[in-house]
């Protein structure tokens, strides 16, 4: 018996990454929320490695709290260690990775949303979607209660008919022992919604106590922390080490003498897995030469002994699990509180979705996160904030905010997913950036704090902080450009003991900067009108100055892209009736139905010479039409 349990703004349907996001972002913008979940212990969970950020991935995390979002405010609280990834490397693939306190991540993600004004968290399992007239009308819940809204955000990550596989046992069951949602999958093939199947897994838990360290490699944090929101300064805190260890040939063998006893290879397995994550048996199997494969053994919290086994990720049957940890130095007396699995679930084709993350056919119906086919916590919380924010805009009638690829690796990340599509679990990386020296991690406040204020998002504190920040930029560049450095005897003495040739004539300090020995901090000795400020303004004006003629080119790029994306695409356009253009081509653009030329341009398929007759076929529409 069904009955009207409330009318809400907006409902998100799931409470991960991505839900929890979306819920807050429509929360404050100001629309009454309902945030559900199928067990309020899963709020904001990990069910995989207990970290946020990582390669590409911490890009994501700066740019959802540039956008006013909560993980990376979350993280900076909660975090055991961290770490700058590729700091060998430019400032372009540098990445932040913290190791979070598992469970205190979860509590204070939920207490924020619980304390959260305009959002409501219920325990829920949505089992059907109300559609009325091609536009939402609300969700149906197990327990019959009727919530309606004209907003809908399904952010249902791997719980879709989820099934756990490890080894010959498999079960229907969601992460970690956690109950799946069996029925939806069913209204949203109801509703032509395509679905398809994909797998992910998790490595084994294990017990520190039983784990030997001195035949290790002790991994440290960072001593000079870089927080991951930009409403924090310097942070300071004791920190927790995370531990380096190695496969062997003996590893190697358990698994080759128990391949036919892996779901991956004798079949059971279904669902396509993440390449750029694969297991341990993928990567014995797949790389035969290789001697030996890295594992990390990190904590899981400050309050328990469970260690994730990184790196290791398996379905490989229990009893093999054991044997095969137990021949690895530091692991011979190993106890596994947590069995590795594989976990199969419904996701969608994230082509059906419009770059706001709308689905085409069903007005006010938004995906978000792991049922697009993403995988990892950052892309859902990236998916989950952009899908909250349009779900807000829709209710009040506005327009919605679609991030290009030269605003954010946000814009990369939805442009891939509804353009190309994805065959396997989608995963962010700097080499799918084409902008990617211009879209740092440290510039991600400059970039997107207006796009989160202008849709209501972002507080008048945060924005106050970030037109300070551009400001100090801005001035100590200006400055340092006017700032010249003679070639007296001091200057020149002082050059000479940085390994610095000698000036010749005078030299503005901003030019000097971009000598390769020197830096903005280095040449201080140089500066006596220099004021103290914070070191990310000193790093800013560092990176602008010497990669000045990069980012110029770059900035030419983006001025080319944006011509092209701006060539909008009328919807209503038929491609049937497009002469000149190729089978494939029709079928392409009919399917994915792009906004613009420049989104045309990327659908896999789709040549230049098809764009050239798209082009002039809508110079005569648009004549015929305002003829």
């Amino acid at each position: 018996m069904k009955y009207l349990g409330g009318i809400f703004d907006v409902i998100i349907v799931g409470a991960g990454h991505a839900g929890s996001e979306a819920a807050l972002a429509s929360a404050r913008m100001g629309c009454k929320t309902l945030l559900c979940t199928m067990n309020l212990d899963s709020v904001a969970f990990m069910p995989c490695n207990p970290n946020i950020g990582g390669t590409a991935k911490g890009h994501l995390v700066k740019e959802v709290d540039a956008l006013g979002g909560e993980m990376g405010v979350n993280i900076d609280h909660t975090f055991i260690q961290s770490r700058m990834l590729n700091t060998s490397k430019g400032p372009a693939v540098h990445s932040l990775r913290a190791q979070a306190d598992k469970k205190r991540y979860q509590e204070r993600m939920k207490n924020v949303i619980e304390n959260q004004e305009n959002l409501f968290l219920r325990q829920l399992e949505v089992t059907e979607i109300e559609v009325e007239d091609g536009k939402i009308n609300g969700v149906v819940t197990k327990n019959g209660a009727v919530f309606k809204a004209s907003s809908v955000v399904l952010a249902t990550g791997t719980y879709l008919k989820g099934k756990v596989i490890i080894g010959e046992t498999s079960y229907s069951s969601g992460p970690n022992g956690l109950f799946p949602a069996n029925d939806l999958s069913q209204s949203l093939l109801d509703l032509d919604i395509s679905l398809r199947r994909f797998k992910t897994g998790t490595p084994a838990r294990i017990n520190k106590r039983s784990v030997d360290f001195s035949n290790m490699s002790e991994q440290k944090g960072d001593e000079k922390i870089v927080p991951f929101s930009f409403m924090h300064d310097n942070i300071d805190k004791e920190q927790i080490s995370c531990w380096l260890a190695y496969t062997n040939e003996n590893t190697h063998d358990v698994i080759r003498k128990n391949i036919n006893r892996s779901p991956i290879y004798n079949g059971s397995i279904e669902g396509i897995g993440p390449r750029y994550c694969p297991s341990i048996e993928d990567k014995v199997m797949r790389f035969p030469d290789k001697l030996q494969h890295q594992i990390f053994i990190e904590p899981e919290g400050n309050d328990t002994e469970e260690m994730y086994v990184g790196g290791m990720s398996s379905s490989l049957p229990e009893d093999v699990q054991i044997e095969m940890l137990r021949t690895i130095k530091g692991l011979e007396n190993v106890e596994i509180m947590r069995t590795a699995y594989a976990i199969e679930y419904d996701c969608i084709d994230p082509t059906q979705l419009k770059p706001s993350l709308e689905f085409k056919n069903i007005k006010g119906l938004f995906g978000a996160g792991q049922l697009n086919g993403s995988s990892g916590y950052e892309e859902a919380a990236a998916q989950g904030i952009i899908a909250g924010i349009n779900a807000a805009l829709n209710v009040k009638n506005e327009v919605p905010l679609i991030l290009t690829r030269s605003d954010a690796y946000i814009g990369v990340l939805i442009d891939d997913l509804v353009t190309k599509g994805t065959s396997e679990p989608y995963r962010m990386m700097t080499s799918r950036s084409e902008y990617r020296l211009l879209l740092r991690q440290d510039n991600a406040d400059l970039r997107l704090t207006e796009f989160g204020y202008k849709v209501g998002l972002v507080t008048e504190e945060r924005y106050k902080r970030y037109l300070n920040r551009k400001n100090n930029i801005e001035q100590e560049i200006d400055r340092m450009k006017k700032l010249q450095v003679t070639n007296k005897r001091e200057n020149n003495e002082i050059l000479l003991s940085l390994n610095s040739s000698e000036l010749k004539k005078p030299i503005s300090m901003y030019e000097l900067i971009k000598r390769p020995e020197l830096d903005y901090f280095s040449v201080s000795s140089l500066d006596e009108e220099r004021v103290d400020l914070p070191y990310d303004i000193g790093e800013q004006v560092n990176i602008i100055a010497k990669y000045e003629g990069y980012i110029d080119k770059q900035l030419e790029q983006v001025e080319q892209f944006k011509k092209i994306e701006k060539r909008l695409i009328p919807q209503e356009l038929d491609f049937n009736d497009i002469r000149g253009l190729r089978k494939e081509a029709i079928q392409k653009l009919a399917k994915i139905r792009p906004i613009n030329i420049g989104q045309a341009s990327r659908i896999s398929g789709v040549s230049p010479a098809d764009i050239s007759v798209l082009l002039i076929y809508m110079e005569q529409y648009s004549r015929q039409k305002n003829s």
